[in-house]
């Protein structure tokens, strides 16, 4: 970390006597029993499961040891921090930077942060958060209000997209980010109360909080309105689970229920998903992040409430979604207008918006869509997203960004928020500090577990404690995976007690290459799935999503996995105009792309045939990637794109029988 300390000398001259804490501070929360969740099955959490692994692991630590400290400058640049001081009278100016949701930046990074700290603990990060959460303290107003352009200068807002009239709170709510600002505030104090313990941040958010269900909701004293960036659901509903204060789900619900509502406020229309009531929605529409942000509440109240008219509802717009308006990346959000989904099968490929933090979200949908149901293709999406479509947003030095992501360039357009190549940064910077606040907590998609089962979602080398309903069991996994097929599974249970592991079989190793009809394999796979138990090879049920293996299982055992990997070509349902006569590559879960660099001189020109494509490891380039070479061609996975300089690049590929 000492690229990230280095830093704070600069930090430190902004640090006011209001941030200093008492050593031992009062405790002002009453803690809740943790509230059921309602959903059938648990994560395991990140602090149970220590990565070992050769992919994921030098991707989370690029981001701890160079994109949290990487960001924090910027924000330090841009007066991220300085707006904060500002609103609470400790620094003279105006409002400094160019979004009325700046201050998301900061609450992300502490919570990207955090999670770190549950993996790798760290008490000198830790006493840096305590500084920027003091900063943070400094610009909340007395009654808990935070939001530092407002209240730096509530007549001149940052953006032209904030319509102000009298320079009132909540008077521009479609725009204004007021509370989206709030939503991220609370999933970064919940996430760094998980990390620490510590109540600081998370005082701070129930201050807020308590404001905001004490200004909206039914009754004659209170706004009726609901939020135009959606994020301040999911938030309230963590601090639901931590405090088991009822008022927080409630107010999560009334913004859900009252979308779309006309009796409730004058309506934003679909770029907000405010168009009819959320039960009625059955076509993803509109900008895609809050789109998916939105799903997430939704499926966090089927699950709570049991509300089967809120599952139906999520289940329309995810088969929607699937089949009809989701890339082969797993991105998501066709047209850079609005940010927002197309019609049905819109795909376009060089524009192609795609934006990392739908991508996210779209994560952290699906993974609450497999916690309620249990069903394998959530993890399909997921495992495509994470390879693809969603780690391509970051370059392999941590420091240069994809705000969209595009599956072409022509080395030449250029569109709002990016180019055809990698940024260091945005005027909207959320998707860079949204990374930083996902990758940290990859660890925690790898298992869940219900009662006497568990569930291996990912596979990633690792070593983790599942805590099941009679026993405890470590658990080892050893794979070279994504690059490899071959999974090692060493299980060690606390008791020689009877319980099941249920190992997920990807859907590019069923022949599905998502759930829907919306993509295929040209050349289906017709090799088998092997397994051995304690080296004995055992007989599968073809077809199946899971592995189900239910025994006695004592210390030592093993599990051997082998899914048989080859160059497969993807094609596209025919509605989609864009990619008629045209294939994709994949090697495993992992979508491959074309770049002028590797293929100079004939980019333009290069067709896929039916000759047989070799795949070999080339360690020297971009971190270590496998290749797929023919005759023509020399492709690299997508994710890696654009590491390299400006070029061309194709995922879709013309054929021969074009």
């Amino acid at each position: 970390m000492r690229q990230f300390i280095r830093i704070w000398p600069v930090l430190l001259l902004f640090i006011t006597v209001s941030c200093q804490e008492k050593k031992h501070r009062k405790n002002t929360i009453e803690d809740a029993d943790h509230k059921e969740t309602g959903y059938l099955l648990e994560p395991v959490d990140i602090k149970n499961v220590k990565l070992t692994d050769k992919f994921w692991l030098p991707v989370i630590e690029t981001v701890q040891k160079e994109t949290i400290a990487y960001a924090i400058k910027k924000c330090i640049a841009e007066g991220r921090f300085d707006n904060f001081l500002i609103a609470g009278g400790k620094m003279e100016g105006r409002v400094k930077g160019k979004m009325p949701f700046d201050d998301t930046d900061v609450y992300k990074i502490i919570e990207g942060a955090s999670y770190s700290l549950i993996s790798a603990p760290n008490p000198e990060l830790e006493k840096q958060l305590d500084s920027l959460i003091g900063i943070i303290k400094t610009g909340q107003e007395e009654d808990g209000y935070l939001t530092t352009w407002r209240t730096i200068d509530p007549a001149r807002p940052p953006s032209t997209w904030v319509d102000v009239k009298e320079g009132k709170r909540w008077e521009s709510l479609s725009m204004s980010h007021e509370l989206y600002n709030a939503g991220h505030l609370y999933e970064a104090a919940a996430a760094h109360y998980r990390a620490t313990g510590k109540k600081n941040f998370l005082e701070i958010a129930l201050k807020n909080a308590d404001l905001i269900v004490n200004t909206f909701g039914d009754g004659e004293t209170k706004i009726h309105a609901v939020p135009g960036h959606q994020i301040i659901e999911t938030g309230l509903i963590k601090l639901y689970q931590i405090t088991g204060k009822d008022a927080y789900l409630d107010l999560a619900r009334y913004f859900l229920d009252n979308r779309g509502n006309p009796h409730n406020h004058e309506l934003f229309g679909t770029y907000s998903q405010d168009h009819v009531p959320v039960t009625q929605q059955n076509e993803v529409v509109g900008h895609a992040v809050r789109a998916v942000y939105m799903y997430a509440a939704m499926t966090d109240i089927a699950a709570l409430q049991n509300d089967m008219v809120y599952e139906k509802a999520v289940n329309k717009l995810w088969h929607n979604m699937v089949n009809k308006k989701m890339y082969i990346t797993g991105g998501i959000g066709a047209r850079h207008e609005g940010e927002a989904f197309g019609e049905d099968y819109e795909l376009p490929n060089l524009t192609a918006y795609n934006e990392t933090c739908a991508s996210i979200g779209d994560v952290y949908w699906n993974h609450r869509l497999h916690n309620l149901h249990g069903d394998a293709a959530y993890f399909d999406i997921i495992e495509r997203t994470l390879y693809n479509g969603l780690i391509s947003g970051l370059s392999l030095d941590g420091k240069q960004f994809f705000y969209p992501n595009a599956l072409e360039s022509d080395g030449i357009y250029k569109f709002n928020q990016g180019a055809c190549t990698r940024k260091d940064w945005f005027d909207c910077s959320c998707c860079p500090t949204n990374m930083i606040r996902f990758i940290p907590s990859i660890s925690g998609l790898i298992y869940s577990r219900r009662q006497d089962t568990v569930y291996v979602n990912l596979y990633a080398s690792n070593k983790a404690s599942i805590a099941l309903e009679d026993n405890t069991v470590a658990i080892e996994q050893t794979t070279d995976y994504p690059r490899d097929g071959k999974v090692g599974i060493k299980i060690n249970p606390e008791k020689n007690t009877p319980f099941t592991l249920r190992l997920r079989v990807p859907g590019w190793v069923r022949n599905q290459v998502l759930p829907g009809n919306l993509y295929s394999y040209k050349n289906p796979s017709d090799g088998k799935i092997s397994l051995w138990i304690n080296g004995e090879e055992t007989a599968l049920n073809s077809g199946d999503e899971y592995i189900t293996l239910t025994k006695n299982w004592k210390k030592g055992e093993t599990v051997t996995l082998r899914f048989p990997m080859q160059v497969k070509k993807v094609v596209t349902h025919p509605e989609v105009a864009e990619n008629k006569g045209k294939v994709a590559l994949e090697y495993g879960p992992m979508v491959y792309a074309i770049e002028e660099i590797d293929n100079k001189g004939h980019f333009d020109t290069i067709k896929i045939t039916d000759e047989a494509y070799t795949v070999h490891m080339e360690k020297g380039l971009l971190n270590g990637v496998k290749t797929i070479t023919g005759e023509q061609i020399k492709a690299i996975p997508y994710y890696a794109w654009s590491n390299r300089g400006v070029g061309k690049m194709k995922v879709w590929i013309d054929t021969e029988e074009e």
